[in-house]
């Protein structure tokens, strides 16, 4: 019964190759990086992370620091469940979102990490294990590419063994949006899988509107097509928009994705392990998908999720887009014909270069 040593925290600035762009958090530069580090009392170390898209990264470290930290020394390292439940409730008049269910998730990826390395399995496999080949799509930020860089950022993806891939919707004007989304049809082919992602950016009458205009070229799914708190808008934009829909990025609870697929407002589930309050909360919102006979897919963190959606028997797309991590990482994520390879190292296999980032600390 090994116990809880020390948990530590950092927090990184991690600058971008290019600038990102979409419809909602305009031109990004970095991106900042909350790390979590538990340690029990034996050495053993597990390592676990969240995210920003440049803003409330000190809230979140802040939380892991002063409000988590202190109350699970001591406590037994492989109860996890019961770890999650002291941090939500000790949060839960705060929290229950924002940087609370960040801060949860990084210091539970970490628990599953150390769980995993101490019995020396794939964390994939603790988690049950289904299969470790996982659909894998190229997740583009890209909504201000020019077409003829979006198209090149497209082969660059085809070339590194991505067979789907995902593009920005949402220009102020639809008309732009649907001649590029003929355009990335018409480059990848009729049965090529392409999803389009609008960032919540409309109404539910714009979503529906953008959704017709849009079906011809056959999307996969139209991604976020308004805010996460409009549960009947995505009912109806469901029912009358004639697309799949996926969302779930910007949700940070099981409840809130209960109540949205039991409205009939979601077609792909897509919890972010790095939000949702981590490996234990991921999977909570996988099984609900299940039970509801829908296909669980992701957003964000792909070296984290690749190991939950490697244990989902009901997983669609992994979504992959490194936000400038994988020059910090010692093995990046493989792909390979469409697949992404869930690591088979002990943990989920993610070795920070922490000398690297420590020129990046904020």
């Amino acid at each position: 019964m090994n116990r809880i040593a020390s948990i530590g925290a950092d927090l990184y600035r991690i600058p971008l190759p290019v600038t990102l762009t979409d419809s909602t958090h305009g031109a990004m530069t970095h991106f900042e990086l909350v790390t979590a580090r538990v340690v029990d009392g034996d050495g053993a170390e597990g390592v676990g992370y969240t995210y920003t898209v440049g803003a409330n990264g000190r809230a979140i470290h802040a939380t892991i620091t002063h409000d988590l930290a202190p109350g699970l020394i001591g406590e037994r390292a492989d109860l996890i469940e019961a770890l999650w439940q002291k941090m939500w409730w000790r949060l839960h008049y705060g929290g229950r979102g924002g940087a609370a269910t960040m801060a949860i998730a990084a210091i539970d990826i970490a628990l599953w990490d150390l769980k995993a390395r101490r019995f020396g399995v794939p964390l994939w496999t603790l988690l049950g294990g289904f299969d470790a080949r996982v659909p894998c799509y190229a997740g583009g930020i890209d909504l201000w590419f020019t077409l003829e860089a979006l198209l090149a950022q497209t082969d660059g993806n085809l070339a590194k063994g991505f067979r789907a891939i995902k593009m920005k919707v949402g220009r102020p004007r639809l008309s732009e949006d649907v001649a590029r989304v003929v355009a990335m049809r018409e480059h990848l082919g009729a049965d090529f899988p392409l999803m389009v992602d609008a960032n919540m950016r409309w109404s539910a009458d714009e979503a529906i509107r953008a959704a017709r205009a849009l079906k011809a070229s056959s999307p996969t799914w139209l991604e976020e097509p308004t805010i996460p708190d409009d549960i009947a808008g995505h009912v109806r934009i469901v029912r009358e928009g004639g697309l799949p829909i996926a969302t779930g990025e910007n949700m940070h609870t099981v409840n809130e994705f209960q109540n949205m697929i039991a409205a009939g407002g979601v077609t792909f589930p897509e919890p972010d392990v790095t939000v949702v309050g981590g490996v234990t909360g991921f999977m909570k919102v996988a099984r609900v998908a299940e039970a509801a006979n829908l296909p669980v897919t992701s957003h964000g963190a792909h070296d984290i999720t690749v190991h939950c959606l490697a244990a989902c028997p009901n997983r669609s797309y992994l979504e992959a887009h490194g936000f400038g991590l994988d020059k910090y990482i010692a093995d990046p994520l493989v792909i390979v014909d469409g697949f992404a390879l869930a690591p088979d190292r002990p943990g989920h296999g993610i070795v920070f270069d922490w000398s690297g980032l420590e020129a990046l600390r904020a």
